[in-house]
């Protein structure tokens, strides 16, 4: 059951309403710090490292950022990671995209992050942990943002591989939280993860996946009965079949949706299209994050806004409820959630 709606306007013109979206307080729970690299970093690091890029500027990097699907994306997304080399990068890299989640209101993050992108490189695990870890201590005392980890396994590399990354990350077990799925979803189901994900269970480990995206909504199935998942990322194609959404609804299973990151990547041929409203009407506890914000035109408030304004459907109670799922999603304490719950409802109630 969702919880009853605190006091709040029953209606807010389309200005105060974006208002009350971007300085409401927020939770991100969809948000890979490698898409969070902007041009400029990127060019930076380069400099910094002595990497040589293939863009003769960051005007030409960004241009390129025009994708036909995933894996257009995916290549060269890659690419700009391969700037990432000393722990300081990866610092870096995190720092800049907290700095954004403190403007946007941000109060609780959980990062995906891609070892295997860097490992592959020869970059020392502890390396990549180190450096997004100090970042996240840092957004702590220095923003006030809870920050947490999530490692991600590459869905397009073999299991072992995933295996050989969960026991190489364990030395650094007490610096992430859980265990995600990502990278190329067609054509490698959930099922192809089933020991590592067991693994990273029986280590005390969240478990998220990425499902029903590009994949159909059998992968979403897939995630839930072999991988245990604690939520869904992305998930929009479960409105293909209704079993499937009736189930998810019952379980309050969250979806992580990443509305403008669903548009670039063609999943959607336009935000007015997007079935968000369709998500919640069906009482499914689905949240809106950013995905690679730096690839996709826009941070989590961007996200927020644009879909507001493009939807008419969506109004002030779709707001409160978006926002409170994705506290009621994350993997915090109950008692900060519900702290953090009490602030939403307060930004509400003030907007009357």
């Amino acid at each position: 059951m969702t919880a009853a709606l605190p006091p709040m306007p029953r209606h807010l013109p389309p200005d105060r309403l974006a208002s009350l979206l971007r300085s409401a307080p927020k939770s991100e729970l969809h948000i890979h710090i490698e898409g969070s690299l902007e041009p400029e970093l990127i060019f930076r690091l380069a400099q910094r490292n002595g990497v040589a890029l293939a863009y003769p500027s960051v005007e030409a990097l960004r241009a390129a950022y025009a994708f036909a699907d995933l894996q257009s994306f995916l290549d060269i997304y890659y690419a700009g990671a391969s700037v990432l080399i000393e722990e300081q990068d990866f610092f870096d890299m995190a720092w800049a995209y907290f700095e954004r989640a403190a403007a946007d209101q941000v109060v609780h993050a959980e990062l995906f992050f891609d070892p295997q992108t860097h490992t592959a490189r020869g970059i020392d695990i502890g390396v990549v942990i180190g450096g997004l870890h100090r970042a996240c201590e840092q957004a702590r005392s220095a923003l006030g943002i809870d920050a947490s980890l999530i490692l991600c396994f590459l869905r397009h590399l073999s299991e072992d591989e995933a295996l050989a990354t969960l026991q190489a990350a364990l030395p650094y077990r007490t610096m992430f939280i859980g265990v995600g799925l990502d990278s190329s979803e067609r054509g490698h189901p959930p099922q192809k993860f089933a020991r590592v994900f067991a693994e990273a269970g029986a280590l005390g480990l969240h478990r998220v996946a990425h499902a029903g995206e590009e994949g159909p909504p059998a992968y979403i199935e897939g995630a839930l009965d072999v991988l245990q998942v604690e939520r869904i990322d992305h998930g929009v194609r479960c409105v293909e079949n209704p079993a499937l959404v009736a189930r998810l609804a019952a379980s309050r299973m969250p979806l992580t949706v990443c509305p403008l990151s669903n548009v670039k990547l063609r999943v959607f041929a336009t935000l007015a299209e997007h079935n968000l409203p369709a998500l919640l009407a069906a009482g499914l506890c689905a949240t809106v994050n950013s995905d690679d914000p730096a690839y996709f035109g826009g941070y989590l408030n961007d996200n927020l806004v644009a879909s507001f304004a493009a939807l008419p459907q969506l109004g002030v109670a779709e707001a409160y409820r978006l926002l409170r799922n994705g506290f009621e999603a994350s993997f915090a304490p109950d008692a900060d959630k519900a702290g953090w719950i009490a602030r939403l409802d307060a930004a509400f109630a003030a907007a009357a």
